[in-house]
This record gives structure tokens, C-alpha cells and sequence, in this order.
């Protein structure tokens, strides 16, 4: 694998908003090679950085990374779009939520790089970097020169302990270090170079770019570049780690799932609106004969608190965007992040306990016996409601990604999730007036509840698509 090609960008192009910050540039990373990336603030260091994590949509060129399989697009201007091989990652704003532990970060980074994160060498990575002692802190608890520290290791560290060449992208990861931290990422940088890593480092630090092999300056949207003084000596690394089979998506979801229990404010906070919602239609209707009045007006009610729900905006949205955590996820896991995202969190779960605690608030009109027949069947409209709640939480992940003057009239888009509540609404006045029936025609509850269902994936898919294109 000596000086092998690891990954290149040919002819790309890029913008950052309307600015043009790369014209048409080529650059390859070799095994074993260290490459700085230098200029003045806003010139597109960390442009060129996230264009080889697959994260800038290209105005042209492509991104294309060598893997034991054999060459994989990473992404390119035509839209195509695949996850990266197993990587390090440092972002400028290091990529991690506040919620996690120090020990759960690391072990984090190294399971979506395949590595198997056991307990004594994580011990013994935190201790080279002096957080061991902080092992089981919240991120949002550490200073930032820690965070800093943390952040570094956390992409390093899947290159040390792996026996295949990797890449490994560090943008300005010598911003807020102590010159003992410094010393030590450089020793890191050179030791993991002669393994035969790759090692693309954007930053403003003359002691880490005299480390590089090339020097590749960016001005006026183009690249220049230099040999490098290769100076430095290496430090002492821990060695190779146990490897698994990667499972990317499967990190997610359970990151997704730990940060929601530890901090299920936010969940409650997502149903408070809808428990508001309950009580005041209870208050003000609670008494209303079902006899004398359409049952649709009843199944409106009871499924309302539910919808307010699913249209919230869920925690994971604010997760996301600390510190360039989305950014990190969706470099990791490439382009199912996003579908992941939408499926995860234990705040999605809401609807179907709202919908049956709704349906004992309002019920209190109808015979014992139809209560009963409704509550044995009122898990299929929930499970219908749950659907429109990953929509909804869809369309919420893609207007945060949009552009502040897009993204003002984009909420608008969660109205058309009415038209799924409608169905639902009529579903469940089917079961209410004539009970459960399995027919196939479109007026029995069965084929509402899966139109609403089909309604919503639509609008989910559309989530999911477009910001991609």
C-alpha cells in the first residue's frame, strides 16, 4: 500500500453560500503522507476538508476514495453520494453533542471506524491525551481546549489502532491546545504517517505544517503546492486495535437512543403542548354526546393531541446541530444519515401512548362496550400517527439544513401532513360507529390508516431526497 493512492478530489468546485471558494482543483492523499493545507481565513481550507468527507455538494468534479474494494465515488456533481470507507474526522467545530460522555465519544468513534472499543485501551487512549480523569464527564462539561483535546484523539485514534491504511482529515485541529497537547498531536501525525496513513490537515500552525510532506496552499479558489519540510519526530502510539465488521447506521441509532434517555426533558417537553391540547378539548367538550353528533368530531379530538406531537420538532434536531454533530454523522455514515435520523429517538414513540391516554381523557360519552372495542383496535391509526411523526421529523431535518431565507417559509411544509390526519380522523370514526373491519374498500379502517401511511412515506421520502440533488 506504499504510496498508494488514498483518496483525491479531481476538478472540483465549490461555493459557500454565493461565494466561489474552489475552482476546479485536483488533489490527491497518498499512504504514509502527510499533506498541510494553508491560507488566510475564508480562502476554503475547510471547504477542501469536508469535499473529501463527502460533505460540500459539488458544483463540479468528484470525490473518490481507494478502499480494499476498490474505487468508491464518495460524492460528485451529478448528486451521486457513498459513505467513505472507515475514516478519522476532526471537524473545525469538533462534531459532538454536549449529551455524551468523554469514554462514550471515543468509544463512538472508533465502532463507526470498525474498530472494537474495549475498556483498557480506551482507558489508555484518554490517558495519552490527560483525559482519563474525565472519562465520564458530559462533552458539555469540559473546557474547550478538553473538548479540543477529545476531539483530536477522537480522529486520530481510528488510524492508530487500525492495520489498514486510513485517512485521516484534521481541520485546524491546533486551535485552543496547550503547546503539550500540540507537541503531542504532532507526534501522533508523524507516527501514524510512517503506518502508512494519510493525513490531510488544514491550519494556521507553522510547528504542524513544517510536519508535512506537501504544503498546498489555497488562493483565489485554486491550489499551489510545495514540498514540505517533513521535520518532527514521532511519538509513541498505542498499538493496533481488535476489528468488526463496521455498522455505521446501527452507531447512530443507538447514539440517537443514549443521549435521548439522558436527557428526556426534551421529550417531555414535546408532549407538554400535546397534554395542553388534551385537557382543554376536555375541558371543553368532555361532556359532548356521541349520540347526537358525528363521531368524526370525537376522533378529530382524540387524535389531535397525537398529531401535535408528531409535528413538533424533535430533540434530535438540536443535537445535531452542536458543534457540527450532524456534520460528523453525516460524514461517517454518508447519505443514510439523514434516513436514520428520522427513525430515531425514543421522543418518536410519543404518539401511540398520547393517542390511547387522549382516547381514556375524551371517551367518557361512549358505552363501555364500544370504548373496549376502540381501545383493542386504536393501535393501528397510532402506528399510522407514528409514520406521519418520522415525516414531520423530516421535513424538520431538511429546513434545518436549508439557507436562513429559505428555511423561514419551509415549516409551512408540515400542512400537508394534515391531509394524513384527515385519514386517520376518518379511520378511527369508522371504528367508533361500526367497530373493526377488515375490508378492502376504501371506507373501512384498514386501507385509510395504510393511504395515510403512504401519504406520509411520500413526504418522507421527498425529506429525505431532495437536499441531496
Amino acid at each position: 500500500m506504499a504510496n498508494s493512492v488514498l483518496a483525491q478530489v479531481t476538478e472540483i468546485s465549490a461555493k459557500r453560500g454565493h461565494n466561489k471558494v474552489l475552482e476546479q482543483v485536483s488533489l490527491s492523499l497518498n499512504s504514509g503522507e502527510i499533506v498541510a493545507v494553508i491560507g488566510d481565513n475564508g480562502s476554503g481550507k475547510s471547504t477542501l476538508i469536508e469535499s473529501f468527507a463527502g460533505l460540500v455538494p459539488l458544483r463540479g468534479g468528484e470525490v473518490v476514495w481507494g478502499s480494499e474494494s476498490g474505487r468508491i465515488v464518495i460524492r460528485d456533481s451529478e448528486g451521486r453520494r457513498n459513505a467513505p470507507p472507515p475514516m478519522g474526522l476532526t471537524l473545525q467545530e469538533n462534531g459532538f453533542c454536549g449529551d455524551e460522555t468523554v469514554s462514550e465519544r471515543l468509544s463512538l468513534s472508533l465502532s463507526v471506524a470498525g474498530i472494537i472499543p474495549d475498556g483498557v485501551r480506551i482507558s489508555e487512549l484518554l490517558e495519552c491525551w490527560g483525559l482519563e480523569h474525565r472519562s465520564e464527564d458530559r462533552l458539555a462539561h469540559l473546557s474547550g481546549g478538553l473538548a479540543r483535546r477529545l476531539s483530536i484523539l477522537c480522529g486520530l485514534a481510528p488510524a492508530a489502532l487500525s492495520e489498514t491504511p486510513r485517512v485521516v482529515l484534521l481541520d485546524e485541529p491546533s486551535e485552543g491546545l496547550d503547546e503539550v497537547s500540540n507537541k503531542t498531536l504532532r507526534g501522533w501525525i508523524k507516527t501514524l504517517s510512517t503506518r502508512g496513513h494519510g493525513i490531510l490537515v488544514a491550519t494556521h500552525d507553522n510547528q504542524i505544517s513544517s510536519c508535512a510532506d506537501r504544503i498546498v496552499r489555497i488562493e483565489n479558489s485554486s491550489l499551489q503546492t510545495y514540498s514540505g519540510e517533513s521535520s518532527g519526530f514521532a511519538a509513541e502510539v498505542p498499538s493496533k486495535g481488535s476489528v468488526t465488521d463496521r455498522n455505521s447506521v446501527a452507531s447512530l441509532i443507538g447514539w440517537s437512543f443514549r443521549t435521548e434517555m439522558r436527557n428526556p426533558i426534551d421529550t417531555v417537553g414535546r408532549a407538554t403542548p400535546a397534554i395542553v391540547a388534551m385537557l382543554l378539548s376536555y375541558a371543553l367538550v368532555g361532556d359532548i354526546d356521541i349520540n347526537s353528533h358525528d363521531s368524526r368530531l370525537l376522533a378529530a379530538l382524540v387524535l389531535a393531541p397525537a398529531f401535535i406531537v408528531s409535528i413538533s420538532s424533535p430533540a434530535i434536531v438540536s443535537r445535531l446541530s452542536e458543534s457540527d454533530s450532524g456534520r460528523w454523522w453525516n460524514a461517517v455514515v454518508g447519505p443514510m444519515s439523514r434516513p436514520a435520523y428520522t427513525i430515531t429517538g425514543a421522543s418518536i414513540m410519543l404518539p401511540i401512548p398520547i393517542t390511547y391516554l387522549s382516547w381514556a381523557i375524551l371517551s367518557t360519552s361512549v358505552d363501555s362496550e364500544t370504548s373496549l372495542e376502540v381501545m383493542k383496535w386504536l393501535w393501528i391509526p397510532s402506528l399510522a400517527m407514528l409514520d406521519l411523526a418520522i415525516a414531520a421529523t423530516a421535513l424538520h431535518l431538511m429546513v434545518s439544513d436549508l439557507s436562513r431565507s429559505a428555511a423561514a417559509p419551509a415549516p409551512l411544509l408540515l400542512v400537508v401532513l394534515i391531509w394524513p390526519f384527515l385519514e386517520l380522523t376518518d379511520a378511527l370514526s369508522m371504528i367508533i360507529d361500526n367497530g373493526m373491519t377488515f375490508g378492502l374498500s376504501i371506507s373501512d379502517p384498514i386501507p385509510t390508516c395504510l393511504v395515510a401511511s403512504l401519504i406520509s412515506a411520500l413526504v418522507w421520502l421527498s425529506a429525505v431526497l431532495i437536499p441531496d440533488y
